[in-house]
């Protein structure tokens, strides 16, 4: 089969197609046949082989898994030892556990999928695993809740626009941080009050926020607990570092600045829940929150959509279409 390859660490200008062993399924597993692909900012950290601390796990002079793409929704067409061979035909959404996305076939564990209606377009399903997951994984590491005042720092990309979303579906008051062109976009999700990040000096900001919930930021760590409430907790998606290290000495420091204080900062180190996925099925099916997709692109362009997460300013999601 044809394939999209990151089989050196480098820019998306590395990426090319490739012809690879169609995969097949082992014990508890499934073969997919790949309807959209939607790409995360793991994607990119992982075409980079960045920070270097990874690559032990990852592989360390290239990427064991050179296919990129974890979320996806596609129809299941083999079913390996122990698994139904019944399901075969069904419509899914999930999260693969190492990649292999951008390909027609991927393989995928069985008790990880969940069915995608006819109803819910696959270019849609395919955003919620990682971006949806992290987000509710996120709110509930800082205890979100109704009447509650939230800070989303970085507001607009795919994990935020799930944040302002289901913060304000939480009954909280949201407030956000974008680019000055995303401003409105992000009221529309629910946003209460957004700002420029660029010309907001967050310490401007009142210091009466329950939660802030920081994505992929650098702020320093000290000067955002200054603006929760005695109790309040900022919970860390992500995050910038160096090249080495990546966030691990800012996590340090969030664990050190939370020893004997009533507020605390949380990494947020999402995985895979199933169940977590089916109510964001149910979520978007009842109109409830609606994913944001900045592109959607046929499967010839995957280099594009990667080239385009790696730049840093995509607004919600990218998707990459099957291979026909």
């Amino acid at each position: 089969m044809p394939a999209w390859l990151n089989d050196r660490y480098g820019s998306a200008t590395g990426t090319r197609q490739a012809t690879v062993s169609t995969p097949q399924p082992g014990r508890g597993e499934v073969l997919l046949r790949i309807r959209a692909t939607a790409l995360n900012a793991a994607d990119v950290r992982l075409m980079l082989g960045d920070p270097l601390l990874l690559r032990p796990m990852f592989g360390i002079r290239r990427p064991k898994q050179p296919i990129r793409g974890n979320d996806v929704a596609g129809t299941v067409v083999a079913v390996g030892e122990g698994v139904d061979a019944s399901r075969i035909g069904e419509e899914v959404v999930v999260e693969l556990s190492s990649g292999g996305g951008l390909a027609p076939y991927a393989i995928a564990r069985a008790d990880r999928l969940v069915a995608r209606p006819d109803a819910l377009a696959p270019e849609v399903a395919a955003t919620l695993p990682i971006s949806g997951g992290t987000a509710v994984q996120a709110l509930d590491a800082a205890g979100v809740s109704r009447g509650q005042r939230v800070l989303v720092i970085g507001a607009s990309g795919g994990v935020g626009t799930f944040v302002v979303q289901l913060a304000a579906l939480r009954g909280a008051e949201v407030w956000a941080t974008c680019g000055e062109p995303n401003r409105a976009l992000v009221e529309t999700l629910g946003a209460t009050r957004t700002f420029d990040y660029r010309t907001t000096d967050l310490a401007s900001l009142p210091a009466s926020f329950d939660a802030i919930i920081e994505i992929a930021g650098s702020r320093p760590l000290r000067r955002l607990t200054r603006l929760l409430t005695p109790t309040g907790v900022v919970a860390m998606v992500g995050g910038d570092g160096g090249r080495v290290l990546g966030p691990i000495p800012r996590i340090l420091r969030g664990l050190l600045l939370s020893i004997g204080s009533r507020r605390s900062i949380r990494m947020v180190a999402a995985v895979a829940k199933r169940d977590v996925n089916e109510q964001l099925v149910a979520l978007v099916l009842a109109g409830r929150i609606t994913p944001v997709i900045e592109r959607t692109l046929p499967w010839d362009a995957a280099v594009e959509g990667l080239a385009r997460l790696e730049s840093g300013h995509t607004v919600g999601k990218v998707v990459v279409l099957g291979c026909e």
